[in-house]
């Protein structure tokens, strides 16, 4: 049997603590307070995101169609983007904003704002 020196125990033991106190202060964190969706394939990538009360969602549009963002709830709507066009809102009160491109109905996806 091989015994490990004191001090490396002390190394790895360090490390592992910090590591998970690097995950516990990123959670704490919670989730940025700008997030972008790119629009590609018919698609909003990602589908679901999450921001902070104040935080904000910018939409880039990356096809060479014309797509919108459109809440099911009526409370943001973008023109129609062409490529290379972007659309942003800024969340003032929580909840889950479900949208869609109205053009492109079957593209949905969702912010949830904590």
């Amino acid at each position: 049997m091989k015994t490990i020196p004191f001090r490396a125990c002390v190394i790895a033991a360090n490390l592992v603590l910090t590591g998970v106190g690097l995950v516990a202060a990123a959670d704490a964190a919670g989730p940025p307070d700008a997030v972008q969706v790119t629009i590609k394939n018919f698609d909003f990538h990602p589908m679901a995101v999450t921001v902070p009360i104040g935080g904000s969602v910018t939409w880039k549009n990356l096809d060479g169609e014309p797509h919108t963002v459109t809440s099911t709830d009526g409370s943001f709507r973008s023109q129609a983007l062409d490529e290379d066009d972007s659309y942003t809102v800024k969340f003032a009160k929580p909840g889950v904003y479900s949208y869609l491109c109205t053009i492109h109905p079957r593209m949905r996806a969702r912010v949830t704002v904590k």
